[in-house]
C-alpha cells in the first residue's frame, strides 16, 4: 500500500486511526516503563511506579477488551 493510501485511510476514519495510532504509543510506553522499572530493581514500600504502570496496562486492556466491543454492539 502506498503512502497515499494509507494517508487516504486515515482521513477516511481519523478517530479509528487516532484511536490504533494512540494503542502503539500507550504499548511502546508501557514496554520502556516496564524496562525502566525492571532495571531499577525490586520495588520498595508502596512501590508507586509500579502500580501506575499496571495501572495504566490495565485502563488499556479494559479500553480495548470492554468498552470497544461494548461501542461496537451499539452501532
Amino acid at each position: 500500500m502506498s503512502l497515499a493510501g494509507i494517508a487516504a485511510r486515515i482521513r477516511e476514519y481519523p478517530i479509528a486511526a487516532i484511536f490504533e495510532f494512540g494503542s502503539v504509543l500507550v504499548c511502546l510506553l508501557l514496554f520502556a516503563g516496564t524496562f525502566v522499572l525492571l532495571s531499577t530493581g525490586a520495588p520498595t514500600g508502596r512501590g508507586d511506579p509500579w502500580l501506575a504502570l499496571i495501572g495504566v496496562g490495565v485502563a488499556f486492556v479494559l479500553f480495548w477488551t470492554a468498552l470497544v466491543p461494548l461501542y461496537e454492539r451499539t452501532l
